[in-house]
């Protein structure tokens, strides 16, 4: 922190001050840099004849945490915890490059997700689809797949939701991404713009501001708003409603940030692996619940959560693949699956349930 003495430093002194800093960061970053190549080396030789796993999505929780806990200012606790998610990726890229599948192309808010949890130096794979992200992850073509679960505005993502029914990957992580539609163009001149290309949610989250600002524009469907942005890209008079991740991919201009009706709009997106996640201290476990079929099956199967006081976050319902009008539950709950509280009430619910998966406990979303 600033002491009452550095306010009469001239703006010269301050520089040099500031200088000096950034030499003893620097220093410090390769001392963390070679403490995290000890940290494979150790691995590797406490291991030789199993694959190593360098990535440990509790141990990175953990540290973020403690970083936002220890955290003075002036700086945000959230500023702070970005900075230190690229120093972990960066340094656990020496130990091993990861690989992140994510539904493409580059400059979609899936991939600026993939960057958000895991940091810069992942190695992002762009996939054309939610199916192919869990195909990747299954065959072990990448580490993780990152699928976006539910939106705050539109609900839930089926297609995710039934592919989790059949496959026998795990739940890592989360991750939330907030929506913040951006208006791109090559051109600088908003008046010039004769047509505005994007997927056509993200034309109807912005339908308002479009009718205020644009309303003579014709409104184009795109694949995706990433491909709506390699399109500004090749035509100035076209703009792309996109996020930020494509502005900068595509170098486009950002005439207006911001253009969304629904100023809260938030993605959740689930990382997918093939190991299960020890807990971190705070925790959630995602549960996949068929209830019995017969008066009260729902109730039955909440019941045991609500008597040990586990707290339920989500839940939705999905056509099971038997007998008609049998439904799936997806059941979000607080905890990790072998904590004191959790760990009984999944006994119960096994014993009295046709059906119990336990999809994954991973850290909850920063």
């Amino acid at each position: 922190m600033t002491d009452q003495s550095d306010k009469n430093l001239t703006l010269p002194q301050v520089r040099e001050r500031i200088d000096a800093i950034d030499k003893q960061l620097q220093s410090l970053l390769s001392e963390r840099a070679q403490a995290a190549l000890d940290v494979a080396r150790i691995k590797r030789a406490d291991t030789p004849n199993e694959i190593v796993k360098f990535y440990r999505p509790e141990r990175e929780a953990q540290i973020l945490r403690t970083v936002a806990q220890r955290n003075e200012g002036p700086l945000k606790d959230a500023t702070v915890q970005r900075i230190f998610r690229e120093i972990i990726s960066a340094s656990l890229a020496l130990e091993q490059p990861l690989e992140v599948a994510y539904l493409g192309p580059e400059g979609t808010y899936s991939h600026a997700a993939a960057l958000k949890h895991f940091g810069h130096a992942v190695n992002c794979v762009a996939e054309p689809g939610i199916s192919e992200i869990f195909h990747a992850v299954e065959t072990q073509r990448v580490h993780y797949g990152l699928v976006p679960v539910e939106n705050s505005t539109e609900g839930a993502v089926n297609h995710t939701l039934d592919l989790l029914m059949d496959t026998s990957l795990t739940i890592c992580g989360e991750v939330s991404m907030r929506i913040q539609h951006c208006l791109l163009s090559a051109n600088t001149n908003i008046s010039d713009i004769k047509a505005v290309h994007a997927h056509p949610q993200a034309l109807a989250q912005c339908r308002g501001w479009l009718d205020q600002h644009l309303p003579d524009a014709a409104r184009v469907s795109e694949s995706s708003n990433a491909a709506a942005a390699q399109l500004a890209k090749q035509d100035d008079t076209i703009a792309a409603v996109a996020g930020a991740e494509a502005a900068t991919r595509y170098e486009l201009i950002t005439l207006q940030a911001g253009i969304e009706d629904e100023k809260t709009n938030t993605t959740r997106f689930y990382i997918l692996g093939v190991d299960a996640v020890p807990a971190s201290g705070k925790d959630s476990t995602s549960l996949l619940v068929a209830a019995p079929h017969k008066p009260g099956g729902l109730r039955s199967l909440l019941q045991p959560l609500e008597e040990a006081g586990v707290s339920m976050t989500r839940i939705e319902s999905r056509p099971g693949r038997g007998a008609l009008w049998e439904y799936m539950f997806f059941i979000d709950v607080s905890g990790h699956r072998d904590d004191s509280r959790l760990a009984p009430v999944l006994a119960q619910l096994e014993d009295q349930v046709p059906l119990l998966r336990v999809l994954g406990s991973y850290p909850t979303a920063l």
